[in-house]
This record gives C-alpha cells, sequence and structure tokens, in this order.
C-alpha cells in the first residue's frame, strides 16, 4: 500500500508517526537491528523505512532489508533510492525486485558525492538529480510506486554559500526545484524533510557540559525531541517521522512522552500481525498452527497464487512451500538465549518434560518451537494448567484460553481495536507417545464438545473429524463489519505443519547440544524412534531392536503432534479431558 494512502487513513487519528533505520555494517547488526525492528513495528508506525547507503555501497543489503521489513516483519515499508553511482540498468533492477516482493513505495534521491569526491558528479547511463529519478520511475512504472522526495528546510546544501546561509536567489532556485520534483508525480506526492540543518546555538551550549556523560545526552536527546516534536504537533501537522539511528528507546521514550504510545500496551489488529506485501494485504485469516512461527508460515506460503479472505476456501489447494535450512536458523542473539536455557543436560525423558514446563510457567523466555519472545499474554491465563499437563508428558507448543465475549481492547486476548467483542475456543497443540495418545482418545469420548487431530511423524493419522473439516477457533464482532474470523484449525494444513513441528526437535533444539552429547541422543532418539519402559527403567529402541523387540513389548514407535479444540468456549473446560491421565 502507498504510504500516502495510509497517512490518509489514518487522518482521523490524533497523529501517526514513522521510523528510518539504515543498513548496518556487520551480520550480527542486522540482526539485532530485526529484534529491535520487531519490537518497535509493534506499537503501529504508519510506515518504515531503510536507507540506500552513500554510493550506493550498501544496495544488495539494503533490498534484502527492505524484503524483509516488507514481508517477515510486516510493516509498510519505504526504500531509499539513489542516483550516486546507479546507471539506469542497477536502479531498474531495484526497482523490479522491490515490486516483486510487494514494496510499492519509494524515497526518490540524488544521494551524497561518492566517498573521496566533495561533488556529486553524474555517471554514464546515469541521472543527474532526483527529478530524473523521479521521472523515470513514473515512465517505467506507471502508477505503481508511491514516490517520496526530499526537501530541505534551509535549502540544498548545495545551495548554502561558504557562510553556511543560502542567498534568496538560490533559496527560491531550490524551491522551485522542490516543486518541480512534487509536480512529476502528482497526485501522488509525499515530502521527506532533510535532517541537513544548523544546529541552534543553544542546543550545543546546553549540550558542552554533558558532552562526556552519555546518559545524560539521552535523557537531553529525548527530551529535546520531544518539545520538537510537540511544537510540529502544535502547528497542526499529524505525521512525526523519527530518525532512529537503529536506536529503539529514545525513539519509543519520545512517543511515549507524547502520549502516542504505551510501552505495556501493544495494539493488534488481529490475532496475528497482517502481512504488507501489496500482494498479500486482503489476506485476513490463517491456520493457527504457525501463531508461534509466522515469519515460517509467510515462506512456506510467499508462492501462493492467492490467499484466503474473508472465509478459508479449500486449503487443500494452496502448495505449501517445502521445509528449507534458512527456516531453522535462528539470529545469533537468540540463539544465544535458547543454548542459555534449552541446552542444559538431559538424563531421562522426565527431563525433558521439565524443560516444557518451565517454558508454560514463564521460567524460560525462548522456545525452539516460537519465534517470539517469552508468552503471550493470554497463555498467563492458563499457564498453571499448562504446567500440570506438560508434566504427564503432554508437551505443548501452542495454546489459547477459552474467550466469551471479551471486550476487543482487552490487554490480554483483544484484538481490533476498541468498540468490538472477541471470543475463542480452548485449543491446545503438544507432543504425546503413543501410549498417552491412546488414553487422551479414550478419555474424549465422554466429552462431545471436544475434537481431535493427531498425527506421527510418518503420517499416521488419528481424529474424531473429517480432514476436510474446517474450525474457526478465533473470531471477533465489531460495529459495522462481519464477523471476523482470523485463525483456524484446518487438517489438511495440520498435517503440513507436522513436518516443520517434528523436524525442530532435531533441527532446533538437538543441534544446540554438540556431536555425541548423551542429551542430543536423547532428543533425536525419542523423537525418531521410540521408548518404553520396562519395569521403569526406561529403554531407548533403534530400528534393529524395534523391529526385532517391538511386537513382544509394545514399543511407542514414535510421538504424535496433537490438536485439541474444546468447541464449548462457554462452560468448556479442555483440561478436564487430562484428568487421572
Amino acid at each position: 500500500m502507498k504510504v500516502i494512502e495510509k497517512i490518509r487513513e489514518n487522518q482521523n487519528k490524533e497523529a501517526v508517526f514513522s521510523f528510518e533505520f539504515f543498513p548496518p555494517k556487520t551480520e550480527d547488526g542486522v540482526e539485532n537491528l530485526f529484534e529491535r525492528m520487531e519490537r518497535m513495528v509493534a506499537h503501529g508506525p504508519t510506515f518504515c523505512d531503510i536507507t540506500w547507503g552513500a554510493g550506493g555501497s550498501t544496495a544488495d543489503l539494503t533490498l534484502e532489508i527492505a524484503n524483509r521489513m516488507q514481508n517477515m516483519v510486516c510493516v509498510e515499508t519505504m526504500m531509499h533510492l539513489t542516483c550516486t553511482n546507479m546507471p539506469v540498468e542497477k536502479i531498474d533492477h531495484a526497482l523490479s525486485t522491490i515490486k516483486s516482493n510487494g514494496l510499492q513505495n519509494v524515497l526518490a534521491l540524488r544521494g551524497d558525492p561518492p566517498h573521496g569526491q566533495d561533488k556529486f558528479v553524474q555517471i554514464q547511463d546515469g541521472f543527474a538529480c532526483a527529478l530524473d529519478l523521479v521521472k523515470h520511475i513514473r515512465a517505467t512504472y506507471g502508477d505503481y510506486f508511491g514516490i517520496t522526495v526530499a526537501g530541505y528546510p534551509e535549502a540544498h546544501p548545495d545551495a548554502i554559500g561558504s557562510d553556511g546561509v543560502a542567498t534568496p536567489e538560490a533559496y527560491e532556485k531550490d524551491l522551485a526545484y522542490l516543486k518541480s520534483k512534487a509536480r512529476s508525480f502528482l497526485p501522488i506526492s509525499l515530502f521527506d524533510v532533510h535532517h541537513h540543518a544548523k544546529i541552534p546555538a543553544e542546543i550545543t551550549a546546553a549540550l558542552e557540559p554533558i558532552k562526556d556523560n552519555d546518559e545524560a545526552v539521552r535523557a537531553y536527546g529525548i527530551h529535546l525531541g520531544t518539545e520538537v516534536c510537540k511544537k510540529i504537533l502544535a502547528h497542526g501537522i499529524r505525521t512525526l517521522h523519527l530518525y532512529t539511528l537503529n536506536m529503539e528507546k529514545s525513539a519509543l521514550a519520545i512517543l511515549t512522552n507524547l502520549g502516542l504510545i504505551e510501552e505495556s500496551k501493544i495494539p493488534r489488529s488481529l490475532p496475528w500481525r497482517r502481512p504488507a506485501n501489496v500482494f498479500r494485504v486482503k489476506e485476513d485469516v490463517r491456520p493457527i498452527f504457525w501463531a508461534n512461527r509466522p515469519k515460517s508460515y509467510i515462506s512456506r506460503t510467499i508462492g501462493w497464487d492467492q490467499y484466503p479472505h474473508g472465509r478459508w476456501g479449500d486449503s487443500r489447494n494452496p502448495s505449501y512451500g517445502a521445509l528449507a535450512d534458512y527456516q531453522f536458523m535462528r539470529p545469533r542473539s537468540r540463539d544465544k538465549k535458547l543454548t542459555e536455557e534449552w541446552a542444559t543436560p538431559l538424563k531421562i525423558v522426565e527431563d525433558i518434560h521439565e524443560k516444557f514446563k518451565k517454558l508454560c510457567l514463564g521460567k524460560l523466555k525462548s522456545s525452539p518451537w516460537s519465534e517470539l519472545d517469552g508468552l503471550q499474554l493470554e497463555t498467563k491465563i492458563i499457564n498453571e494448567q499448562l504446567g500440570k499437563i506438560n508434566t504427564k508428558g503432554f508437551l505443548t507448543i501452542n495454546s489459547q484460553p477459552a474467550v466469551n465475549g471479551e471486550k476487543s481492547d482487552s490487554p490480554s486476548v483483544g484484538w481490533g481495536g476498541p468498540g468490538g467483542y472477541v471470543y475463542q475456543k480452548a485449543y491446545l497443540e503438544f507432543f504425546c507417545s503413543k501410549e498417552k495418545l491412546e488414553a487422551l482418545v479414550e478419555k474424549c469420548k465422554g466429552f462431545p464438545s471436544v475434537t481431535y487431530v493427531a498425527v506421527d511423524r510418518e503420517g499416521a493419522w488419528r481424529s474424531n473429524i473429517e480432514q476436510t473439516a474446517v474450525n474457526a477457533v478465533t473470531w471477533g464482532v465489531f460495529p459495522a463489519k462481519e464477523i471476523i474470523q482470523p485463525t483456524v484449525v484446518d487438517p489438511s494444513s495440520f498435517v503440513v505443519w507436522k513436518d516443520e513441528a517434528f523436524e525442530i526437535w532435531s533441527r532446533g533444539w538437538a543441534r544446540l547440544y554438540p556431536e555425541g552429547d548423551p542429551s542430543r541422543k536423547l532428543l533425536e532418539e525419542v523423537c525418531d524412534f521410540g521408548f518404553v519402559y520396562v519395569h521403569n527403567i526406561l529403554v531407548i529402541f533403534d530400528d534393529v531392536s524395534r523391529d526385532v523387540c517391538g511386537p513382544l513389548l509394545q514399543v511407542q514407535t514414535s510421538y504424535f503432534l496433537v490438536s485439541l479444540v474444546d468447541n464449548d468456549y462457554v462452560q468448556g473446560d479442555i483440561f478436564a479431558v487430562f484428568a487421572d491421565l
């Protein structure tokens, strides 16, 4: 969606804001940026933009980051594009790349002079100025892109004389040029008022006595930024664009001071973050299985020709993408947290149970089965019950409590904004042994409102519903809208998801341990081969011994992945199913 359209959509709000980032120089820096970006985007910026390195030095990285911002972070993204060292061929490559990735917004700039040069020099087959770039984008891509141009409050740096001031004639000439840039893409227009400006003497004076105190400088910066924004808003301007310098706390502190966000409250338009990709904007329903791995879901469905919107269609038609190595790769900082919390010694199966229990009780902040940080607020409503069933060997990786008409702005379960009501069926997703599954299936016969689907790694299937059935497990009722049902339990998708869920045992958790480590071997064998207790002694079986001894000892051939729904969201108690198991 074009940024100008989003701003117009929000013009009835008190004010809207956006963030700017730049490409870091190291791989670790990129991953740290995305972690900060995720937290900042949760507060609902209208858009975010990513800069184009001086002289095109970060061209490939900028394209990569822009793609991830739009498609994985799911924030409307604007990419800077400059003329510096960029022949038309490279410019068109950049534009076609972001178009294919669903981006619609470009900030067209001439760019700074190449490194080591004082003045900008037009290269062969390149453009001399931003105006030429704007005209080319419009001529080549029509109205597809929303184009932004830069304006300078004190005139373009090239128009400023040696005394630091632009003459009236130079200023008027620069202003006329700015108007010509705007005319080249009317009626879609947005100006980025650039930060090339003189620092007032009073600011320099205020900084001088505290320049060696980083915390004091930061506090002053937040205060100054807040006061400047207050003046901007007081003059009737309702849009703020914050140059974050890839820093999180200062930008959020300014917005908090202005009353535009509450850091303890994260607004949600849906239970999951709505896609920003222009080709996926109508997507408003997903299988619940990927709730904790939204990036993986987007990757698995990136090649879909169409997306469900409004109501779930035939879920067997879309082709989920195959699993890829990158879906099990984690940012280094998160990998460190996983290693600290999950790569501890495991001697017996009960140690595995205890690990899942600690996760449900909030004692762990990471999970191999989640791309999110820590427990979700709604999980805390049922975490004690989750802890108890994990102790019994029902190892939960996804859940939601029953909700019957909570206000849609509830901090724990709300979504969609104020004025509506939300509903949920209690849902549990877990691994358990074949023996425990048999007991659970028998118990479910006494709970007619409970439906289940279970599948092992090889695809063996158990269920009390049809494989084509689709069950809405979350829905919302809002004024002047149809009922919205953003998450469903879809057995066909569940069979696709189980490959990923089982693979995480070995590639997400076991690989945190070194080769040959007993804990790694326990995880791989329990998941891949099975186990049984003989006179209270745990026996692990490989393929050969399982074939020989299996019929005699009734070896559990594998874990099952189970999806359980209590359809009575008013009086049901999904945890009663686990009593006495």
